[in-house]
């Protein structure tokens, strides 16, 4: 009995802004552990023998982000599923069963989350196994989180009977959204609520049966994506007309709350879905003062408060139970108590048309990264790292100018009908509307830094001619 773990990778993380952003959410970035949260989903399901190769589904923006966090431990997954737009889980989770069933039609689906944490693996291992039995005989298997407290940030999940013959399994009774404290309360008290995780277990072939019957528009709107999907490079692309036809559901919504198959593994595995700034406080290890801190931080008279400093030091006195948060362009301070709240600051940033919702002072690339150093009326720095052996796109800029000059590495640089070598504190000039192209191809980093001068210095001055990443327009 194969497992096939089905990794969704689209949410934006917003609530743990500033360093959760739009181009770069949370799930990549290491926040509990030494790796990425999406390495750290795709890693926990070592060590059972029957786990297969990872599907992964991602929107179209983060899916080298994605290949290049897979490379770098090492695994190469069975698909890279692209949504083309968001359609919440349900489409996800349909799109994977059905490019599942075309080489098992028997295949198990493990629906994990890329960005939750699950500090206990031996108790994960053993509701994986629990589930995956439910679900051999057919029953759509969600895991239920032993409370542990009132949580009004969860849903939850109530129990009905036992299943027969199936050890730990429940019927669902019913899905209950974010109560109140009093409603929490109640819940915890009673014994037979839990925290609904948004994992699942379930037969690939049974879920595309039950989502027939229940919302067969999402279905029909998912078949017909992936039957016009195309490859490009090691990706899948879902038919944008196609699955834009689809409603915007959960899986819970869609299928869960109506089945009459569903069933529940109660579990008690260290979950935590880090939803905010306060839920990761939780879970970390603390100081005999309640603090966590990361990177440069001094404090003094500090209570039950998180710190993380990024770029510069970050020096904390006589406050207790906060959020401070520095990172190289935008500084967060909130009480843990509203730091469900951030994401009303977030929606500020879209809504007053600034960038710091979206991007990093740092931004990635398939070919490696760029970060803003200074910026003027007519003119902005940037250092580019180029990653060994990558090139940029063969492009020309109508509005700007550019001089490179290599910190350290080669740069192998086409500017027009020249072709150029350049090492250490050698430079050139890219004149407005050239045609050109940088590649690395040495086998450590090339740093440079790039003066632009012009006009016009957005980043969609830029008409691509020819590109090894399939981005040419």
């Amino acid at each position: 009995m194969r497992i096939h773990p089905v990794v969704l990778c689209g949410g934006s993380g917003t609530r743990l802004w500033p360093l959760s952003r739009s181009a770069y959410p949370k799930q990549f970035l290491r926040l509990a552990g030494e790796h990425s949260m999406l390495q750290e989903t795709i890693g926990r399901t070592s060590g059972l023998a029957e786990i297969a190769a990872p599907t992964i589904i991602c929107n179209e923006d983060h899916r080298f982000l994605v290949a290049e966090q897979l490379r770098a431990i090492g695994v190469k997954p069975r698909a890279l599923l692209l949504e083309p737009m968001g359609r919440n889980t349900a489409p996800a989770v349909a799109a994977a069963a059905l490019s599942l069933t075309r080489d098992d039609p028997d295949a198990l689906m493990l629906v994990l989350a890329s960005d939750h944490v699950i500090r206990d693996r031996a108790s994960f291992h053993r509701a994986i196994r629990l589930a995956a039995a439910a679900a051999d005989t057919g029953l759509l298997t969600t895991f239920g989180i032993v409370p542990d407290a009132p949580e009004t940030g969860y849903g939850y999940i109530q129990r009905g009977a036992s299943v027969p013959r199936l050890e730990s399994t429940f019927a669902i009774g019913k899905f209950v959204e974010k109560p109140d404290r009093p409603d929490a309360e109640r819940m915890l008290a009673s014994g037979d609520f839990y925290w609904n995780s948004g994992m699942f277990m379930l037969k690939a072939s049974v879920f595309l049966e039950e989502l027939q019957a229940h919302k067969p528009e999402v279905l029909a709107a998912v078949r017909k994506a992936l039957e016009a999907s195309r490859e490009d490079l090691d990706f899948c692309r879902l038919d944008k007309a196609a699955f834009a036809e689809s409603p915007s559901i959960s899986i819970d919504y869609a299928v869960m709350e109506k089945t009459t198959r569903g069933a529940v593994i109660p579990a008690q595995m260290g979950w935590s879905d880090v939803g905010s700034w306060d839920a990761l406080w939780e879970i970390q290890e603390k100081s005999s003062d309640g603090n966590v801190t990361e990177g440069d931080v001094m404090t003094e008279r500090v209570r039950n408060t998180y710190i993380k400093a990024e770029t510069r030091m970050v020096a904390a006195l006589g406050v207790e139970d906060l959020v401070i948060v520095e990172t190289a362009d935008a500084v967060l301070v909130a009480r843990r108590d509203a730091a469900q709240d951030v994401k009303l600051l977030v929606d500020r940033l879209k809504a007053d048309g600034r960038t710091e919702h979206m991007l990093h002072r740092r931004v990635y690339r398939p070919w490696g990264s760029y970060e803003g150093i200074d910026a003027g009326g007519r003119y902005q720095v940037k250092r580019l790292t180029v990653n060994p052996g990558q090139q940029l796109s063969l492009q020309l800029h109508h509005h700007r100018a550019e001089h490179w000059i290599v910190v350290s590495g080669t740069a192998k640089v086409v500017r027009g009908e020249e072709e150029i070598l350049l090492t250490e504190n050698q430079s050139t000039y890219i004149p407005l509307g050239v045609k050109h192209r940088l590649e690395n191809p040495g086998i450590v980093p090339l740093q440079l830094i790039e003066v632009q001068s012009g006009s016009y210095l957005g980043e969609d001055d830029i008409v691509r001619f020819a590109d090894v990443y399939n981005r040419v327009g």
